[in-house]
């Protein structure tokens, strides 16, 4: 792994334009546990049970009691890790441009990282249904389920829903973020999710060099990827960003 971390460092730091595509193995080491997969939530919950636009709105208690309830619990004490903390410290050092995550915590932002496309909205945010104010999701008040707005509307995450489109917005920006890119980093993501996972071919497609950290292979792994990092998101981009900080010095 460390020839991999050195080599990496390198074509970061002669990089002018890295993109980060994150999945939920960033957030892991966060305490956030993943959808899908094993110890994922959909092994405990039926996704078309409770995560469904349509379930919510036929008993949006139903689905606040069961899912959100907890989901409101596990991201309010969430805390950014060494993977959110080593892509911030890149952004600071102006290697890093822009991170298109699958995640819906807000721990990227947390972690100072200020250009981020949120595909599948975010959690960390309430919306009225009724009247469309918004609401930071710590500030809910769930003692009784759905809470609702001071005009009586229910407020619903503004995370994306199955059977709900990713906003327009949000794919666009993704695209033209990888296109433009010359270095893309694929972090902890399955890499099975459409259309997210189309972003690292936009990217090889338009010459970028694709580095891949993750536990496993994925299905980018032995065409896409021009090399992968094995290991936990945290663990290799705090050594990343340590040996990044190494031959920026030595410069």
């Amino acid at each position: 792994m460390k020839d991999f971390i050195h080599r990496a460092a390198e074509d970061l730091i002669r990089s002018k334009n890295a993109v980060a595509l994150t999945g939920a193995g960033m957030s892991v080491e966060s305490g956030i546990p993943p959808f899908r997969g094993k110890g994922g939530l959909w092994e405990r919950f039926d996704p078309m049970e409770y995560a469904h636009i349509d379930a919510f709105m036929k008993n949006p208690a139903k689905v606040w009691d069961v899912l959100i309830k907890e989901m409101k619990g596990i991201i309010d004490n969430a805390r950014p890790n060494d993977a959110h903390k080593g892509l911030a410290r890149l952004e600071k050092l102006g290697i890093l441009k822009t991170i298109i995550t699958q995640n819906v915590d807000g721990l990227h932002q947390m972690a100072g990282n200020t250009d981020v496309v949120e595909f599948h909205g975010n959690f960390a945010w309430q919306r009225c249904m009724k009247c469309n104010n918004r609401c930071e999701t710590t500030k809910i008040d769930i003692r009784q389920t759905p809470p609702r707005c001071e005009c009586g509307g229910i407020y619903k995450p503004e995370c994306i829903f199955f059977g709900e489109m990713i906003p327009p917005q949000c794919l666009q920006r993704s695209e033209m973020a990888a296109s433009a890119c010359d270095t893309m980093l694929v972090i902890g993501t399955s890499a099975g999710v459409q259309p997210a996972a189309s972003i690292p071919l936009i990217a090889k497609q338009a010459g970028a060099k694709v580095i891949e950290i993750n536990l496993e292979k994925t299905p980018l792994s032995k065409e896409i990827s021009d090399y992968i990092i094995p290991g936990k998101a945290g663990e290799v981009l705090k050594t990343l960003t340590i040996e990044i900080d190494r031959l920026l010095a030595n410069k």
